[in-house]
This record gives structure tokens, C-alpha cells and sequence, in this order.
């Protein structure tokens, strides 16, 4: 059975779980694709805290987001953690992400996992090309489970965490 999504979605709470239905039911959403993420998904205000652009794949995903993003030569991003997991597909260039203590070396084709509160930062280590990537996270899923989903990011891109 296809049916169109509910204006509003019914919240179950525990009294309900006599009212679990027996098999799922396809909800189709009214979009199932962004077309030239990049030309038209940039977020400048996000973009420009992050201090490099962002592009974020306008989905109905209710679990995992995505999102496009690009450093320039040289660039490094903050220096962040937050209470979602990601893993950073290398789409194009080379550089190395410090994953709490760690520094971990990528180019074009490799991923990275970040785990779930860990500092973290980015950098482009080329002097002549971007590096691009897709990031893919299970921050929906946070966030629809009770706005767990947060962030904490510091102006610093240094390899220390922070005490």
C-alpha cells in the first residue's frame, strides 16, 4: 500500500503499542531528488560560519543527511565535535583530518569516520586544488528523536583538542 505523507504524522507513545501495525507502509514523499546540489543547495549563512562552502542535499530523509562541502588550498575547517556520527567521502584533492589526537591522511576516494563527539578538523593540504567532499550523518535521526543533535565548534584548527 503507497500512501502520500500525513500533514501530520502520528506521534506514538507508550499506550500505543498494542496499535504497532504488522508490516510497514510506504510513504511517498512529494520530492525524491535534488538536482545540481551543488548549483542551487548552498547554505551561505552555514557556509560562512563554517568558513568554507557548504551544500546540503535537500532530501526527506528523517535519519541521514548530506551534505557537499569544499575547502580551498591551504584551507582548513574549525575545529568541531557533535553527537552524530559521519562518515567524509574524499570526492576530489588530498589533505588530512585530525580526529582527536589523530591525524589521518586522505585523498580523492578514500572515507573517514568520525565518531560521535570527537574534535575534529579538516584541512586541505594542496596548494593548487580544492578538496572536495560528501559528508554523509545520522543527525535527522537525533533530531526527530528529541533534538539530541548538537554541535560545539571552536574558531581554533589547531591538532590539540581542547582541555
Amino acid at each position: 500500500m503507497t500512501t502520500k505523507p500525513e500533514s501530520k504524522d502520528k506521534v506514538y507513545q507508550s499506550a500505543d503499542f498494542d496499535k504497532t501495525p504488522p508490516r510497514p507502509r510506504v510513504v511517498m514523499p512529494d520530492k525524491l531528488i535534488h538536482r545540481q546540489v551543488e548549483g542551487d543547495g548552498q547554505r551561505d549563512a552555514y557556509s560562512k560560519e563554517r568558513k568554507h562552502p557548504v551544500f546540503f542535499v535537500d532530501l526527506p530523509s528523517k535519519c541521514i543527511s548530506m551534505t557537499i562541502g569544499h575547502l580551498d588550498p591551504g584551507q582548513s575547517s574549525n575545529r568541531h565535535r557533535h553527537t552524530y556520527e559521519t562518515i567524509l567521502y574524499v570526492l576530489e584533492g588530498e589533505g588530512y583530518s585530525v580526529v582527536h589526537d589523530q591525524k589521518i591522511e586522505w585523498k580523492t576516494g578514500d572515507a573517514v569516520y568520525i565518531p560521535v563527539w570527537t574534535w575534529h578538523n579538516h584541512v586541505n593540504t594542496s596548494t593548487t586544488g580544492i578538496a572536495r567532499y560528501l559528508a554523509c550523518e545520522n543527525a535527522p535521526i537525533l533530531q526527530n528523536l528529541g533534538g539530541v543533535a548538537l554541535r560545539e565548534e571552536l574558531p581554533e584548527k589547531g591538532m590539540k583538542d581542547p582541555e
